[in-house]
């Protein structure tokens, strides 16, 4: 496989305090033709994220000094870079609290490095995905802007801004890439399925528990009552919609 050219090298950092596993990963993601950066426990982390600026950030859950949860936070706080939480617990809950506190993606150990590598090109590629301004029909010109409404929702493109009911509300890049996908097709059910495949990049093997996290998350932000929903629609057993009215 051709590494990236080296103007067009992406940087990642690894956190883990496991260095046998840190060097899997130094070797796999040079190999392949990124730059890395390393951190063993949460508060470097955190330091070296907001320093370095890094492109994709790869994080483990168990760390000394602090967590991998509390330093998605903090990272969060300033950065809108894809987060992959690595870690050795499979348990739901830590899943759940991950993506709440907005990480992208969740791997467990032990991971398939192949399946890993496939994971951070593609959470890349969306994220680049955002740095350019789409052609869709349904996107318009609005004082030299490209912009998508409907309904009560309003989505800038060219600044990631999103207004719900006249309310600037702050997004991740994952929820706005989710909210502009619905968007792109106002009214339309679109399965959990589609989404992973659309938003996310890949198949999930069939983990969908992720996108109603990241619309749960999305509704806190843009529904005045979370229990009753006025812009992002939920229809039962099959996905979800942008309401027109």
């Amino acid at each position: 496989m051709e590494n990236l050219e080296e103007q067009d090298k992406k940087t990642i950092l690894i956190v883990d305090d496991e260095r046998p596993i840190v060097d899997i990963l130094v070797y796999n993601l040079q190999k392949e033709g990124y730059n890395t950066l390393e951190a063993e426990d949460g508060l470097t982390a955190v330091e070296i994220a907001l320093e370095k600026k890094p492109d994709l950030i790869l994080l483990d859950i168990m760390l000394p000094k602090m967590d991998g949860l509390a330093a998605c936070k903090k990272i969060r706080h300033s950065l809108n870079v894809p987060i992959l939480i690595l870690s050795a617990k499979d348990e739901e809950i830590d899943k759940i609290l991950g993506l709440e506190l907005g990480a992208d993606d969740y791997v467990t150990k032990p991971f398939s490095v192949r399946e890993l590598m496939a994971r951070i090109k593609a959470n890349l590629r969306k994220a680049e995905a955002v740095n350019f301004s789409a052609k869709e029909n349904r996107i318009t010109k609005t004082g030299g802007k490209n912009i998508i409404k409907v309904g009560e929702l309003e989505l800038d493109l060219d600044k990631f801004e999103v207004k719900a009911a006249g309310r600037t509300v702050d997004l991740t890049l994952r929820e706005f890439e989710v909210l502009k996908y619905l968007a792109m097709q106002p009214g339309q059910v679109i399965t959990r399925e589609i989404l992973l495949e659309k938003v996310w990049g890949y198949e999930y093997y069939g983990d969908i528990r992720t996108v109603d996290v990241t619309v749960r998350r999305i509704r806190e932000k843009i529904e005045l009552d979370t229990a009753n929903p006025k812009i992002l629609i939920t229809k039962r057993g099959v996905g979800y919609y942008i309401a027109t009215k």
